[in-house]
């Protein structure tokens, strides 16, 4: 990134690149764009700037990471497998990349001179990105285990608790999202209340709420 930067800063322009990391690299495809530069760039400094190999690397994309874990949880909730405790267990380790990629600053997208004016845009996953890549499909996939939304309904809420307050619209949204394929799913209400349960086992123990009336305890969903 620096030597994009130093690029942009000599020769006044603006570099956008456009070709992600994790993206496959065909025969033409363009890899950046310049804009309003004052004079041309050096075409062989420009191309060694970037890195092509055969593989993603989880080192370079993080997404790689994510991805594969995925992959392994979805596999396991085929029809063929039907092995939900396998995708729980995955979520565990969802949720541990989760808290790491949360607790870091992600906009970082954008580069500017010492005078403030912008100079590089590099295309970066944003939260909501990487939510929606380590959610979406399982959650899916999984809607018909009560066993996979009560480990996805505790992922969710333990986010929410140890990630700082800018990480919690995102993840209010996929609650509801979550709370939205339960309702539909599960057509019985004490099936409803049983997949809402946050339980980080799947069908282990659920959170239970004290009643302050009774002294009894209750599953509270999120």
């Amino acid at each position: 990134m620096n030597e994009l930067l130093s690029l942009a800063v000599e020769t006044g322009s603006v570099i956008e690149v456009v070709t992600a990391v994790g993206d496959t690299v065909l025969e033409m495809s363009p890899l950046l764009r310049v804009h309003a530069a004052r004079r041309p760039l050096d075409e062989l400094r420009l191309q060694q700037t970037f890195e092509i190999g055969d593989e993603r690397t989880f080192e370079q994309d993080p997404k790689y990471a994510l991805r594969l874990v995925v992959d392994i949880a979805i596999k396991a909730l085929s029809p063929a497998i039907n092995d939900p405790t396998t995708a729980v267990q995955a979520m565990d380790q969802i949720e541990d990349l989760l808290i790491r990629l949360g607790r870091r600053p992600l906009n970082i997208g954008t580069y500017h001179d010492d005078q403030g004016a912008l100079r590089l845009v590099v295309p970066f996953p944003t939260w909501d990105d990487f939510l929606r890549l380590a959610l979406d499909e399982i959650r899916s996939c999984g809607a018909n285990s009560v066993q996979v939304m009560r480990r996805m309904n505790a992922l969710i809420q333990n986010l929410g608790q140890v990630l700082p307050a800018e990480r919690h619209e995102a993840l209010r949204h996929w609650k509801e999202r979550l709370r939205g394929t339960v309702a539909r799913t599960f057509e019985d209400s004490d099936e409803q209340q049983d997949a809402s349960v946050a339980d980080r086992q799947g069908l282990g123990l659920g959170e239970e709420k004290p009643n302050a009336a009774t002294g009894s305890s209750k599953r509270e969903a999120i």
